[in-house]
């Protein structure tokens, strides 16, 4: 007999609490949600105040069968998933779902798994909060109508496949404009003067001219009016000053600090996160609140005051910006402020490492530091100064512990690889003279706004009141998923910039070279985000309207605190949308396809257009239109868009495939396909390697490269069958093991890998499962957001019709080719895999 039943949303929570109850209680785990909306059309009955049908999804029948003779035992059932809306619905899915009578049953929540925690939960329960779940299916449902309602439009006018979501659509939206401003961006340059001065006792002084010179005369003007001069401190400006420590961890600001000080993606932050409060290490990581409890502010003082002393101390009370924030939650912190070890790997180490510091720092006293302003005269300048700032710190204060770290559009650094002078200045005095050691004036370069990271589209997000910390991270996940967005490190390109130097009475130029415009994984958009984003500005701006969509998420804050009614606010939403949807279905599909005619070829008359297709932005020699004609295609390059590609550079993908020469007899082919550059040889493709262009690789190079994957395979081979070519004994990352198709085997311990049989290397695939995909909250392989389900509408059955109308292009055949001379290596497979 149960006494009590416990439900919590994953078995490693379940685990945890259950040995905190005691054994008049069992815990059991839900896995996440038990039921949603169904796939088809009939979920929501709209006529009907948008009531919305739930199953139980094929997965967790038996689990609920379970829970349900559990259930039926028990005196009592906790429902205790976790505290916020997500969490209230599920506890509100499964009492619905196991039929559990209001007298028996019980709802509890907790932000931190502890044993006082749990125990504080089990001694203060309540009811599950409806207006916290009515506010969640108002998201859900409001979701699924956009995306079963939009996605079928985008596939019927733009291409089949897409999908659209109100949150994912607005996200994608920022990162187009963000591509338009830099692409559109005119960099212009000035010179920035600097001195470098002998301070005496082997000190350097290094100073800045407050202006800058648009022009090179300019500049040049100015050295030569230095010649001669003499410089000394005018003023010294000596000014005390203090830092603030930052609040503590939201979930939008851990994603945007673990991704700069850790390169952790926004993704791999909340897995690990989850996995430290599963464990009972932090509080709980979904949360918009910088409050930290009493409770809390203790153990910080303590742990501050046992590690620096009292003066390091000093308590704070933060408050959050945003007017949706829930302050009865919590920020993230440590459960227990005295554990400087948590996690059971290094990964989870760092995480907790910075979660502690910042919830430490935040309770510490301000740094005090001096700031000094230097002004140096030019003697034969009256009126231009140089100027030197330093910065001295007297007592570090939270600085002992964390510093905050910025994003590139708040970094000051100079480009010339010098920071802002913010440091410690030499003993210096007024009236002091200044030997000259250098002058020079270098040559900069305005640069465009900075493209996304996760953390800094995150940041955005927040700011702009879209989104809340449960949809952040699905929201990156999702546009990267679909196609939109690729986060991508790219190389910079080289640029001259001059560096005048004054030399006696002379002013030398000397030209040097720098790299500029590298990127690091940074957010890209893709040529059918521009052509999407473009379609549903025009068309829906409604839905992808950035005040819009951070309105609909004031609303569900309205709904959760019971101040307005989920379905009427569906209704105001849904009668606009569903009549702009159906205006949609009039758009001639022509205009929306992102189709642009680059010019003629110059030696045959033919047309060339770039278009958005099937596998991607491709360009197309020929005539499309006629279907007498096949047309040559080429896919465009990592970076080239459909609105910016010039004719030259369609012209110059027209020189792909080209054959770079032989080898064994057989014409090694360099060309680009879906998935990179590769040659091609023998019917085998080889991926060239990042330093290396299929228009400029040689011979040598391509014979190379070919070997090279040869000799990598022969190493990892370590039987094959002539017999049956699919089985393989090959040597891996974690040993050796069998390839059966597309099944991997391991070898059981004690057989020799070289002395495997044939017959028993089937016996033992057979004898291995196939794998299948794992699902729900807390499966291995993440399920689709419910916005990503949405946007993915009806059927797949739903997309062909929708585009049965319109028959794939037709791809260049080799005779096609062959007619038209300057574009015979037109790309015959777009879309070939490197391998």
């Amino acid at each position: 007999m149960v006494k009590n039943l416990v439900i919590v949303e994953s078995p490693a929570k379940a685990k945890t609490i259950e040995g905190y109850l005691g054994q008049d209680f069992v815990v059991r785990s839900s896995y996440g949600h038990v039921r949603d909306l169904p796939k088809d059309n009939n979920a929501i009955d709209i006529a009907n105040g948008f009531k919305p049908t739930y199953v139980v999804s094929a997965d967790k029948r038996e689990l609920i069968a379970q829970l349900k003779k559990l259930a039926k035992e028990a005196e009592m059932v906790w429902l205790a998933s976790d505290d916020d809306r997500e969490g209230e619905a599920i506890s509100w899915h499964l009492a619905e779902t196991l039929n559990l009578p209001g007298a028996k049953t019980k709802r509890i929540v907790f932000r931190e798994i502890t044993k006082p925690a749990i125990l504080g939960a089990i001694a203060n329960p309540r009811e599950v909060n409806q207006d916290l779940v009515n506010a969640q299916q108002a998201r859900r449902v409001l979701d699924r109508l956009v995306g079963f309602e939009l996605s079928p439009v985008l596939w019927k006018k733009v291409k089949p496949g897409l999908s659209a979501g109100r949150v994912q659509s607005v996200a994608v939206r920022l990162v187009v404009e963000r591509e338009r401003e830099i692409s559109q961006f005119l960099s212009a340059s000035a010179y920035r003067v600097v001195a470098r001065f002998d301070a005496g006792r082997g000190a350097v002084l290094e100073a800045e001219l407050p202006t800058r010179f648009k022009t090179r005369e300019d500049a040049e003007a100015f050295l030569g009016r230095c010649v001669g001069a003499t410089y000394s401190i005018e003023s010294l400006d000596k000014k005390p000053g203090k830092r603030s420590p930052a609040a503590p961890f939201t979930t939008s600001t851990l994603q945007q600090e673990a991704s700069r000080k850790l390169g952790y993606s926004v993704a791999q932050t909340m897995s690990v996160a989850q996995k430290l409060y599963e464990a009972g290490k932090i509080s709980y990581m979904r949360t918009d609140s910088v409050n930290l409890s009493q409770e809390a502010q203790a153990g910080a003082q303590a742990a501050i005051t046992a590690a620096y002393g009292a003066e390091y101390h000093q308590q704070r009370n933060f408050k959050t910006k945003s007017a949706s924030a829930q302050e009865a939650h919590e920020a993230i912190r440590p459960t227990d402020f005295g554990a400087v070890k948590a996690g059971s790997d290094a990964s989870e180490q760092r995480l907790y490492d910075l979660i502690r510091k910042r919830a430490m720092a935040s309770q510490m006293a301000e740094a005090v530091i001096e700031r000094t302003t230097a002004v140096i005269g030019i003697s034969t300048q009256p009126g231009t100064t140089f100027t030197a700032t330093g910065e001295v710190i007297t007592f570090e204060g939270f600085l002992k512990v964390y510093a905050e770290s910025k994003d590139d559009e708040d970094e000051e650094e100079s480009k010339d690889g010098e920071s802002s002078f913010s440091r410690g200045l030499p003993p210096l005095s007024v009236g002091q003279v200044l030997p000259l050691q250098r002058l020079s004036a270098t040559e900069r370069f305005s640069s465009p706004p900075p493209r996304y990271t996760e953390a800094s589209l995150v940041k955005k997000l927040e700011e702009m009141g879209i989104g809340r910390p449960s949809t952040y991270a699905p929201t990156i996940s999702t546009v990267q998923k679909r196609g939109y967005v690729e986060k991508d490190t790219r190389e910079g390109k080289e640029r001259k910039f001059n560096v005048l130097t004054l030399d006696g009475d002379q002013v030398k130029t000397e030209v040097k070279t720098e790299n500029y415009g590298a990127e690091k994984a940074k957010l890209f958009p893709t040529d059918t985000a521009m052509v999407v984003n473009d379609f549903l500005v025009a068309h829906f701006p409604t839905v992808i309207d950035y005040q819009f969509t951070a309105k609909v998420e004031d609303e569900f804050d309205q709904i959760a605190n019971g101040h307005e009614n989920w379905t009427q606010m569906l209704t105001g939403f849904y009668d606009k949308f569903h009549a702009t949807v159906e205006a949609g279905q009039d758009i001639e599909r022509s205009t929306v396809s992102g189709a642009r005619e680059l010019g003629v070829h110059p030696e045959t008359g033919e047309k060339i257009t770039a278009r958005l297709g099937k596998y991607g932005p491709y360009v197309a020699l020929g005539d499309t239109t006629d279907p007498n004609v096949k047309p040559a295609y080429a896919n465009l390059r990592k970076g080239q868009f459909i609105e910016s590609i010039t004719l030259e550079d369609a012209l110059d993908l027209f020189k792909l495939p080209r054959i770079v020469g032989q080898f064994e007899d057989k014409d090694m082919t360099a060309n680009l396909g879906r998935f990179g550059p590769y040659i091609r040889h023998d019917s085998k493709f080889y991926s060239l390697t990042k330093e290396q262009d299929p228009h400029t690789i040689t011979a040598e190079e391509a014979v190379a490269l070919i070997e090279g994957k040869r000799k990598a395979d022969a190493e990892r081979l370590i039987k094959s069958f002539p017999e049956n070519p699919d089985i393989q004994v090959l040597n891996g990352r974690f040993g050796p093991y069998i390839v059966a198709g597309k099944k991997n085997v391991k070898i059981p311990k004690g057989e020799v890998p070289t002395e495997l049989t044939l017959e028993r290397c089937i016996e033992l695939a057979d004898a291995t499962p196939d794998k299948p995909a794992k699902g729900g909250r807390f499966g291995k392989k993440a399920a689709p957001t419910a916005e990503e389900k949405d946007a993915d509408a009806p059927t797949k059955k739903a997309a062909k019709a929708a585009t049965a109308k319109k028959p794939a292009a037709k791809k260049a055949t080799t005779k096609a080719a062959a007619k038209k001379p300057a574009a015979k290596t037109a790309a015959k497979k777009p879309a070939a895999k490197a391998k």
